[in-house]
């Protein structure tokens, strides 16, 4: 059976330090420490993380190195970036939470999870995202939170 390719944003890795959301978040994480899941981490949750404190920082070290992909921000991801806000999935002011979607989608990641309510995780978001990524050519992507 093929492993899941999880990618997840800031808001879970900082979801493990915080009371309301560090159980789900902690179980995701779980998973990947044991291999059920493979998470994707983006140059851009690194580059986030840096500015967080150091138990935060340190979420993913318990996550083996061969359990976690990595990707780059790219041009065809920075391009889809554009595309989303240029579709006013999101404005321009949230522009990294369009770029999270955007690496996912590129990645072809299996499943983006976040507990960014407001822009990722929004029913209407994910239309919206979807809808720009099937006229660019790429495929849908599923987007939920930790507790799905």
């Amino acid at each position: 059976m093929k492993t899941l390719r999880v990618y997840i944003d800031t808001s879970v890795v900082g979801g493990c330090h915080d009371e309301e959301f560090q159980e789900p978040s902690q179980q995701l994480l779980n998973m990947a420490q044991r291999g059920e899941i493979k998470l994707i981490v983006s140059e851009l949750l690194v580059t986030e993380l840096r500015k967080a404190p150091r138990e935060v920082r340190d979420v993913l070290s318990s996550v083996p190195s061969g359990n976690i992909e990595t990707v780059a921000i790219s041009g065809e991801a920075t391009e889809l970036q554009k595309a989303y806000i240029a579709a006013d999935v999101v404005g321009s002011p949230h522009r990294n939470d369009a770029l999270h979607v955007a690496l996912a989608t590129v990645a072809r990641a299996d499943l983006i999870v976040s507990w960014n309510f407001k822009h990722i995780v929004h029913f209407d978001k994910i239309r919206g995202f979807n809808s720009v990524n099937l006229r660019e050519g790429f495929l849908s992507v599923e987007i939920h939170s930790p507790l799905e």
